[in-house]
């Protein structure tokens, strides 16, 4: 699989790189608004359905196994799970939406709770909004993408799992995206195609998450 074309300098990448060198540590995890640490730290979130591989690409960022919690069982992430790195920025991991077999008052008070906290959080600076490369952009990926637009967070696609499709499929998912990305205010025009397993984009999404800083 061919890395996505270059966006940014060596040097650039060198300085994101070495931010996710950098201490990181857990803080907590949110269940309700009112726990939402206070802070004047600029935060970033990863938004995506329950099963499109969330925690691996965090901890891959890390190059930690064991950072955010990854399970077998989709929608294990039940809450807003914060960590600080080295106190320069928050990462927020979102619950998992989407999940046909949670039961809906569940699914509900998931939704509640993410979509209040993304209306809510001023020092937000963009969403990663993660998309199986397999799939694409399902209908619960495009309900959240006009959610996004209504609380006008800025977000950006970041696909996963590229290196289980051909580098055909991959770019004919990234045409069809970007092509959707057009309607929506606030979606950044730009894709990042990523691999946890084969290390694919992780350099360019650490930079873009540095840049953010």
């Amino acid at each position: 699989m061919e890395e996505a074309r270059d966006r940014f300098t060596p040097e650039e990448k060198a300085a994101g790189n070495a931010l996710f060198k950098e201490p990181v540590s857990f803080v907590l995890s949110v269940a309700n608004l009112s726990q939402l640490p206070l802070s004047e730290l600029e935060e970033i979130a990863f938004a995506g359905r329950s099963n499109v591989g969330k925690s691996s690409l965090i901890n891959a960022l890390f190059n930690q196994k064991k950072l955010a919690k990854t399970s077998s069982t989709p929608g294990r992430t039940q809450q807003l799970n914060y960590f600080n790195l080295n106190n320069k920025i928050h990462v927020v991991d979102l619950p998992g939406y989407g999940y046909a077999e949670a039961p809906e008052s569940l699914v509900k008070q998931w939704q509640k709770l993410i979509f209040d906290y993304l209306r809510g959080r001023v020092n937000l600076r963009r969403v990663f909004l993660l998309i199986d490369s397999r799939h694409g952009l399902k209908k619960v990926d495009k309900e959240v993408m006009e959610m996004l637009d209504k609380a006008a967070v800025t977000y950006q696609i970041v696909l996963t799992k590229v290196d289980k499709i051909s580098f055909k499929a991959l770019k004919n998912q990234e045409t069809s995206i970007l092509n959707e990305v057009k309607n929506h205010a606030a979606a950044y025009n730009e894709i990042i195609a990523t691999s946890s397993e084969k290390n694919i984009g992780l350099e360019d999404l650490r930079t873009e998450i540095n840049k953010l800083i």
